[in-house]
């Protein structure tokens, strides 16, 4: 048999698919590396990051970063800025960082509704970083502490940021959410002394659980194929929400094939324990990884109003 990365080489070497430059024209060019150096626990050799584009020619860009040793920040400035933030967290199961279907596409619809958004480009565990599963939470914490840090250049409020992320990002966004006063990193300047607790939290058919239900891909990046009791636990959020844990909505597809709807449904139900505002909507349909691109037809495709309306009764202006 031949894994994911196998097949992706091969359609790589074949021209199936290209290793591009970025960014492309069209793109932010606003680019914040989130360390000032090598980022916490870096291997002697970082990896050698590379772009590959996925669609055909013509068609809409879908792009993904992997081998990633600089993570960064995209930001997207609206024209006129309603003080609103939300740090975006693509998916890719750990093995990559789907750059436009789920961030860049995102931020341009939030940007057009006057939400500055900013794109999580972050570390994945499988480039041999000290400390490999905390390394996505290392660069969350340390972006969301940038962009309060830089509130008033971005023209954002510091009360009103929020994080979203999809699949294998959810997970980011969820361990962000539950786990953003953890100290995962040594401080390294005066931003570092800030919070990194989002004020609201969205979770798109998100990865939460490393024990049951767990996608495999994700799990066996992050902790391993055959993980400690102990680590299953410290890496399934739905473990470790308390009353800090922000308001948090959650979106999924029922027929999700890749992550279980029992994901978010746990989660939901870890949030309802501890009383923390939380709603979630379960589609009938919809699979996995839809981001904007489904048929106006399909109910799922409202769920950007959806999060926006709840982020407003907690606290965002819309």
């Amino acid at each position: 048999m031949i894994d994911r990365r196998s097949v992706l080489a091969l359609a790589v070497a074949s021209g199936a698919v290209r290793v591009s430059a970025n960014p492309v024209q069209g793109d932010p060019t606003e680019i914040l590396p989130l360390w000032p150096g090598r980022p916490p626990g870096s291997p002697a050799n970082l990896p050698a990051e590379r772009y590959v584009e996925r669609a055909p020619q013509g068609q809409p860009h879908d792009r993904y970063a992997d081998q990633i040793a600089s993570p960064s920040i995209t930001v997207f400035r609206p024209d006129q800025p309603n003080g609103n933030a939300v740090l975006i967290a693509p998916g890719g199961g750990y093995v990559r960082v789907v750059t436009d279907k789920e961030g860049y596409e995102t931020a341009r619809w939030l940007t057009a509704r006057g939400v500055t958004a900013f794109v999580l480009r972050y570390r994945l565990p499988g480039g041999g970083w000290a400390h490999r599963a905390d390394v996505p939470l290392q660069d969350a914490q340390r972006a969301m502490r940038l962009i309060r840090a830089g509130a008033a250049s971005y023209r954002v409020d510091p009360r009103r940021i929020a994080v979203m992320g999809f699949s294998a990002g959810g997970h980011v966004a969820a361990s962000l959410a539950v786990r953003h006063a953890m100290s995962v990193y040594t401080p390294v300047d005066a931003a570092d002394r800030l919070s990194a607790r989002p004020d609201v939290a969205a979770l798109l058919y998100p990865v939460i659980s490393m024990g049951a239900h767990a996608h495999a891909g994700s799990r066996n990046e992050l902790i391993g194929k055959m993980p400690a009791d102990a680590d299953v636990v410290a890496y399934s959020p739905d473990h470790h929400v308390s009353v800090d844990t922000p308001p948090t909505i959650l979106i999924h597809a029922a027929d999700d094939d890749v992550v279980p709807v029992e994901n978010s449904l746990g989660m939901f139900d870890a949030l309802r324990a501890r009383r923390i505002a939380a709603e979630v909507h379960v589609f009938q349909s919809g699979g996995h990884g839809f981001g904007l691109r489904l048929p106006p037809t399909n109910t799922a495709m409202r769920w950007p109003e959806l999060f926006l309306v709840f982020a407003q009764t907690h606290g965002f202006v819309v």
